[in-house]
């Protein structure tokens, strides 16, 4: 049986029971009214009818929401959340239930509209400050009775370095997995769940090139995964329905006491603004690139037209670009050139050089 014929049959189930039940009511409530009008048990039936359809009406609409969504909710987060926040949900449950039946018995005393309701109330609210208090300190609380780590990915023991925060764009670019097999990256990378659930829409674009961006994210996250060099670990934290993932990220940060690694450059100057310590991929890319000193020699390939006129342009291994003075008419060729003058851009690193003599390449 499909789901939707699932709540139709609890609409029509749930409709059924409301009817009954309300027309059940109103009968109790105005059968033992004074007859004082003649017509009153058409007028009876009218009111009793009347409530009924509406009833079934509301019931009909509502059941979906009050049975099988809740309990889908609860399916697919049980099914996705590690054994141990399970296990640690479960332990709390239990105990905000047993703190709730010590705290019902003074309350079931008080006047009977208090008595009978505040029980019920207290104790439902004990049990999930129960789950909340022992899902937020789960990590120590198992550390105490020495209990597995949360998911695959705790249980390599971690580095001695600060836990970093990775965003969408980052995990994207793929130069993060080489970064990390270096070493330079000391603490465990955390992946948040709004970050993934970021990158699955990503992925799941109707857009060919998204689509394939969103996909390779996938692809350097089980990378990084395999990797132990370090870490990898996805946190729990959902973030607000709605809000923006750079927002969620920044806040997530402040309250971690964590730096962000992106090469975002929005994200960038967002947290820098708030406090939060940034470490920019596309930064630390420029800073280690090769420096080069006017009148430094090197061999370049001219593969396109520059700006200006005569000007040809080339690239260095590391991507840097490199404006040859009269390079045009070599187009196509390996040249040796001469660095003239170096530029730093916000863009990058800009080489100018002048041409010396022809090299080993050929058209």
């Amino acid at each position: 049986m499909t789901l939707a014929r699932i709540e139709m049959v609890l609409r029509l189930v749930g409709g059924v029971v409301a009817a009954l039940g309300v027309a059940e009511i109103e009968r109790n409530v105005f059968t033992p009214v004074p007859q004082i009008l003649v017509p009153w048990p058409y007028l009876l039936t009218i009111i009793i009818g009347t409530g009924a359809v509406l009833a079934f009406v509301v019931a009909f609409a509502l059941t979906p929401m009050l049975t099988t969504r809740p309990f889908l909710w609860a399916v697919r987060r049980a099914t996705e959340m590690p054994a141990s926040d399970v296990l640690a949900a479960i332990v709390g449950l239990v105990l905000g239930l047993l703190v709730g039946v010590l705290v019902a018995i003074p309350l079931s005393y008080l006047p009977w509209y208090l008595g009978n309701f505040l029980p019920i109330a207290a104790s439902l609210a004990l049990a999930y400050l129960g789950m909340t208090i022992v899902l937020t300190h789960r990590k120590e609380l198992f550390s105490l009775f020495r209990w597995p780590r949360e998911s695959q990915a705790e249980s390599v023991k971690p580095s001695p370095g600060p836990s970093v925060l990775v965003d969408t764009s980052s995990i994207i670019d793929g130069r993060i997995a080489d970064i990390c097999s270096t070493g330079f990256v000391p603490g465990p990378l955390l992946v948040p769940r709004f970050v993934l659930r970021e990158l699955q829409h990503i992925a799941d674009s109707s857009d060919s090139m998204r689509r394939a961006r969103g996909r390779r994210g996938l692809e350097i996250l089980n990378k990084l995964q395999k990797d132990a060099s370090t870490p990898l670990v996805i946190h729990e934290d959902d973030g607000e329905p709605g809000a923006e993932v750079d927002a969620l990220l920044v806040q997530l940060a402040r309250r971690l006491q964590c730096p962000i690694l992106t090469n975002d450059y929005n994200l960038n100057r967002v947290a820098g603004l708030q406090g939060v310590k940034v470490l920019n991929v596309n930064e630390l890319a420029n800073a280690v690139k090769s420096i080069l000193l006017p009148g430094q020699e090197l061999s370049l390939r001219v593969i396109q037209e520059g700006k200006e006129i005569g000007h040809g342009v080339g690239y260095l291994e590391d991507g840097t670009m490199v404006v040859v003075e009269n390079g045009r008419r070599v187009l196509g060729t390996t040249v040796t050139v001469q660095v003239s003058r170096v530029l730093q851009t916000a863009a990058g690193r800009m080489i100018f050089a002048q041409m010396r003599g022809p090299g080993d390449g050929s058209p």
